[in-house]
């Protein structure tokens, strides 16, 4: 190891999963300020997500499952820090390799299932506005502003008004930097689909949205940046027809824009490459029921195959396949293991931390402190300390592109 200097160190390592690099924290102090710190868990976040590297598919049902991205061999079971075997757990947002969890009963957690941490938020009670005693529904979103290098999670609720065209809301916004919540200006448009997150892309959420739930129905796309926390409207592609069902995803770090035809059974997936540029929608794929042997409900794109020649679908939140860009072509994916109704998202794997601001970590752990520090000798000390270095050569070996790149 003297060979290498203190340059090459960081490049290396910046290649390596989540898994073995809290091993490696054991190997010196000076790694472990390394991989501790926050330059390196920018560098290897980065270096992760423009390489497509460390995914791995989060489903939901009344559990949480992950499957490994680069395999989609099998399902595994989350043990995260809101489970319940009587409750089911809701994933409020994702971003950075961190998981907004909640499970029905004003508890909300932020967890990073890759360093098992995680982090309670305070409860914010809902300001009620005059005249409107009802929450007609609450939708969230988690996003990274880069202005602070702050995470945030954004709660959107909107009331009943006095009749069936009018409506107020109320925003707040947690900061993880500061653990706590504070309201923003309120949202002045009509979120159009219940139970639906925020879609991260850009450092801003997007929503689908009218102006008013009767008299003005159609339906258009609105951001809030993340960072000015602002209100904008996205310009969308003017080839779209009116009365489409019009959905959102994030693939990739882009905005997605689903056109669901339901008559005819044909969806229509648009990609826009440069965000806030209307030029640069792309439509990806079109997908017929014929394409697909059987009816279909919605489809959503999940991720791009490193080599960029197939597109990951979940169809109806029950199924995957693969779409083949250049053939047309759909192969159906059999994942061992994966519930018959289930909402996917993708996450990275990552090093970001929930506890820097000394906040309180799960509370469920109270009283559990043994459990807790048998479980971190498992995350950090799986190996003798002599062997650690001997492991960080068979991990280099087996990574061994690593060299070439360096």
């Amino acid at each position: 190891m003297a060979s290498l200097s203190s340059d090459i160190i960081p490049e290396i390592l910046r290649r390596l999963g989540v898994k073995d690099l809290l091993r490696f924290r054991c190997v010196s102090k000076p790694w472990c300020s390394l991989i501790d710190g926050p330059d390196f868990i920018k560098l290897h976040l980065s270096h992760s997500l423009n390489t497509s590297t460390h995914f791995s598919l989060v489903l939901r049902t009344y559990y949480l499952f992950s499957v490994e991205f680069d395999s989609l061999k099998a399902a595994q079971k989350l043990n995260h820090p809101l489970l319940d075997d009587g409750v089911s757990t809701e994933i409020l947002g994702s971003c950075n390799g961190l998981l907004a969890l909640y499970n029905g009963e004003e508890e909300i957690a932020l967890w990073n299932p890759s360093t098992r941490k995680s982090q309670m938020l305070p409860v914010t009670e809902i300001e009620f506005p005059p005249y409107f005693c009802f929450a007609q529904f609450i939708v969230y979103g988690l996003g990274h502003d880069p202005i602070s290098d702050d995470y945030k999670l954004v709660r959107m609720i909107q009331f009943y008004g006095k009749d069936d065209d009018s409506f107020d809301s109320e925003v707040k916004v947690y900061s993880l930097r500061t653990n706590s919540w504070r309201r923003i200006k309120d949202f002045p448009f009509y979120i159009k689909y219940k139970r639906v997150y925020g879609v991260l892309a850009n450092n801003a959420l997007h929503w689908v949205v009218s102006k008013r739930p009767e008299s003005d129905t159609r339906s258009f796309v609105v951001a809030f940046d993340l960072g000015t926390e602002e209100y904008r409207v996205v310009e969308l592609p003017d080839c779209l027809e009116e009365g489409i069902h019009m959905n959102l995803k994030s693939m990739g770090g882009s905005l997605c824009l689903i056109e669901n035809y339901w008559g005819v059974n044909v969806v229509n997936i648009w990609v826009m490459k440069e965000y806030g540029v209307k030029e640069s929608w792309t439509k990806l794929v079109s997908v017929k029921r014929s394409k697909l042997t059987s009816r279909f409900g919605f489809v959503l794109p999940l991720a791009i195959s490193k080599n960029g020649d197939r597109v990951l679908l979940d169809i109806d939140n029950n199924r995957f396949v693969w779409y083949d860009l250049r053939s047309k072509k759909v192969k159906k994916v059999r994942i061992e293991g994966v519930p018959r109704a289930f909402e996917a998202e993708m996450l990275v794997e990552s090093l970001v931390p929930l506890n820097s601001n000394g906040a309180m970590i799960n509370k469920k752990d109270h009283g559990k402190e043994k459990q807790k520090k048998n479980t971190e000798r498992s995350i950090f000390f799986p190996l003798k300390c002599s062997n650690l270095i001997a492991h960080f050569h068979a991990v280099m070996y087996s990574h061994f592109s690593l060299y070439d790149a360096i």
